[in-house]
């Protein structure tokens, strides 16, 4: 049965539609503080919210393996729905920190049922070609979650509260679409009961855990280069006096890593995806030692231009990653296989985040952002061991 060619559109613009909820907080972060009253701490901590809140729900869903037992569009749809409610409720005029971070962590909970479960509706209709399907699909991700940084570029006639109001309407469009015209996969298997050593099964694979390790190591280093994208900006910025346009540059650097997906899952499907992934953590290891050097060496086109390049190779390997998890799963497990990694990575991002908040508050040198390098290792250790597979 030939796929229809409108499924993989419909669920990368839902996939986009949707994850714009993600970072529509820090590209609002300062009319936040500024409306709010919040400390310079709220960037990290409610990045984390974010963070802690996907984390909860994707551990939720992976337990209960809510993807492989129930419809994935009709979880979508329900997820989108309560997800942009939940962004919604930072209009509310008489927001505390507590009521943010709450409303933070509430809509990180509900892209849970968003990102893996789109992830798992595309790998339901295609077999052959999935890490190209998959570099689209991520790709979405990642227009998705730069796009509130371009809607804060027009800040002269757009104000936070409609950045807000945008990213609501079209994850609720995003998931009423998919909904509507993307039904259950023909490669989907169905778990017919809940099966709570899934969560512990699906490690049993040899080449699964590889690619799960290589996974970690990259989002060690990925959603804290998102979350400081801006303050890389601006920190050059303010040490050699110059200007930047903080949200284009910010949505540019993040959202060009779509096209580095799209581009590295044509790549994998002749080179193979463990091939490619392990190439671009390299090269994404490499930009972390090296930022320093673009730093000092002060000359904006040549920093900017650095950060795009990392913002393509931080991103690149991700989609494959995701390949190898979904073709290394147990059938059955599909769902909640790619569930649980993406809940153990993102746990993995909030200890990142919050360490680099941490070494923040005590300097100012733009060393610190070094540290990043430490999940490119662990994860090229794995997938150049011997026993990867």
């Amino acid at each position: 049965m030939k796929t229809p060619k409108h499924i993989l559109p419909i669920i990368v613009l839902a996939q986009f539609c949707c994850t714009s909820l993600w970072f529509a907080s820090n590209a609002v972060m300062l009319d936040l503080v500024a409306n709010f009253g919040l400390s310079d701490a709220a960037i990290g901590n409610l990045t984390s919210a974010v963070q802690f809140g996907f984390i909860s729900g994707t551990l939720l869903f992976a337990i209960m393996t809510i993807t492989d037992r129930f419809s994935p569009s009709r979880v979508f749809f329900i997820c989108a729905l309560f997800g942009a409610l939940c962004n919604a409720a930072l209009l509310w005029p008489d927001n505390t920190i507590g009521t943010l971070l709450v409303f933070r962590y509430l809509t990180g909970f509900f892209l849970a049922g968003i990102y893996p479960v789109g992830m798992k509706i595309a790998a339901d209709y295609y077999d052959k070609g999935l890490g190209t399907s998959l570099g689209y699909l991520v790709g979405a991700l990642v227009v998705g979650t730069s796009f509130p940084h371009l809607l804060k570029n027009f800040d002269e006639s757009l104000s936070w509260q409609s950045v807000i109001s945008v990213t609501s309407v079209l994850a609720f469009f995003g998931g009423l679409v998919l909904w509507a015209m993307v039904p259950n996969g023909p490669f989907r298997k169905r778990s017919q009961k809940l099966q709570l050593n899934a969560f512990f099964k699906v490690f049993q694979n040899r080449k699964f855990k590889t690619a799960a390790f290589g996974y970690f190591g990259h989002m060690w280093e990925l959603y804290t280069f998102w979350a400081f994208t801006p303050f890389l900006l601006q920190t050059f910025s303010v040490t050699h006096a110059t200007k930047i346009n903080i949200p284009l540059w910010s949505f540019v650097i993040i959202g060009v890593g779509g096209l580095a997906c799209v581009v590295a899952g044509y790549m994998s499907t002749n080179r193979g995806p463990k091939l490619v992934a392990r190439s671009a953590l390299l090269l994404s290891g490499i930009c972390c030692l090296l930022l320093p050097l673009f730093f000092l060496l002060g000359n904006q086109t040549l920093y900017i231009a650095f950060l795009v390049f990392w913002g393509m190779v931080v991103i690149a390997d991700s989609p494959l990653f995701s390949t190898m998890v979904a073709q290394n799963a147990i059938p059955e497990f599909k769902g909640t296989a790619l569930t649980i990694v993406n809940c153990l990575g993102y746990t993995i991002t909030i200890i990142s985040i919050q360490f680099l908040s941490f070494l923040t508050q005590y300097s100012t040198s733009i060393w610190v952002y070094t540290f990043l390098v430490l999940g490119p290792i662990f994860g090229l250790y794995h997938l150049f061991s011997r026993n990867s597979g």
